[in-house]
């Protein structure tokens, strides 16, 4: 369950990151979903270190937010899809999954 915990956690990440971005492009209403959300992101990853080691957790939590908001950002928000940037991310896509593979 915390694993899950975690997992979600960082979709939700995602999601407020979203409404970041729709705030800073002129979305008044999206700072209550930014703020909510990552509420909600945060009580979900403290719930989950209870049991998973604390670098661990964060890593992972952080690396699918990293993720996933670069993939939302090239899909929609036209964000940089140069291979440097695709093979870093990559490189974190890889990190994170290493993290859960050996904890």
């Amino acid at each position: 369950m915390d694993w899950l915990a975690l997992f979600v956690a960082g979709l939700i990440e995602i999601i407020g990151v979203i409404n970041l971005k729709r705030l800073a492009i002129g979305k008044k209403d999206a700072i209550f979903f930014a703020v909510l959300l990552m509420g909600i992101s945060l009580m979900l990853l403290s719930y989950a270190l209870q049991t998973i080691p604390m670098g661990t957790g964060y890593g992972i939590w952080t690396g699918i937010g990293t993720v996933g908001t670069t993939i939302v950002g090239i899909l929609f928000y036209r964000d940089s899809k140069s291979v440097l940037r695709l093979f870093f991310i990559g490189i974190i896509l890889v990190s994170t999954i290493g993290l859960k593979l050996i904890s």
